[in-house]
């Protein structure tokens, strides 16, 4: 009988891998471990579209928060200001002037400029009360490099101030939204959405979608939630 045990147990060891286990039913995965594939594949995604630039915005966070005590130039030292002569006829609003200034410096800001009127109104200047003309400003911003105008009514200079940003600097305004154009808007925005789903992928598959420390994570996440909201309405 041991002979024949023996033989049987050599056949077994034999066969192919696909006949043993033909008489065995594959195996349909759960639900939950289907979600958990999902989530980690959304989560792997969404790291790869936020790598790059989430170092960015990581790295000049850092930089604009301590740039006064790690005495980090954002900005050129040398500002420019200069006096530069109106052509006639004059203009009849700061709009007008906004336009030919873009012409004349040949300045491409990457959004609209921002003109505003300031109305002539009285000022106390060393202690004696002095009417002040209406006053044109002009607001021009690229990543690269800003201008501002000053303009009192019935001068015939307009005065220029401009900064140049270095590298650091035009990281800094590409991080706080300065001077860019709406795709870069939308971006930004696409990086911020995928750093929030990236958060609550990686919180769920922490839990591991387990009922109870899902429970944990829910409450956590909106005891928080509710701590910012009251301290905002304060």
């Amino acid at each position: 009988m041991s002979a024949i045990h023996a033989k049987s147990a050599a056949i077994a060891r034999n066969l192919p891998e696909n006949h043993v286990q033909a008489d065995t039913p594959p195996r349909r995965r759960s639900r939950r471990a289907v979600l958990l594939t999902w989530l980690r594949n959304t989560h792997l995604y969404l790291g790869l579209w936020g790598a790059l630039l989430g170092l960015m915005f990581g790295a000049t966070g850092i930089l604009m928060n301590h740039r006064s005590v790690m005495k980090i130039p954002i900005e050129r030292s040398q500002q420019s200001s200069v006096q530069l002569p109106l052509p006639t006829p004059m203009f009849h609003n700061p709009q007008q002037m906004a336009d030919w200034l873009q012409r004349e410096l040949q300045f491409h800001p990457s959004t609209t400029p921002v003109a505003r009127k300031q109305d002539a109104k009285s000022v106390i200047w060393a202690d004696k009360e002095v009417q002040q003309p209406e006053r044109w400003m002009v607001f021009m911003h690229n990543p690269h490099r800003s201008i501002s105008a000053e303009y009192f009514v019935g001068n015939r200079f307009v005065k220029l101030d401009s900064s140049d940003a270095n590298l650091i600097g035009m990281l800094s305004r590409l991080h706080t939204g300065t001077g860019v154009n709406v795709f870069w808007i939308l971006l930004a925005d696409s990086i911020a959405g995928s750093m929030i789903l990236l958060s609550l992928t990686g919180l769920l598959l922490w839990t591991q979608l387990h009922t109870v420390k899902a429970g944990a994570v829910l409450t956590s996440v909106g005891a928080l939630l509710g701590m910012l909201y009251f301290l905002l309405a304060m």
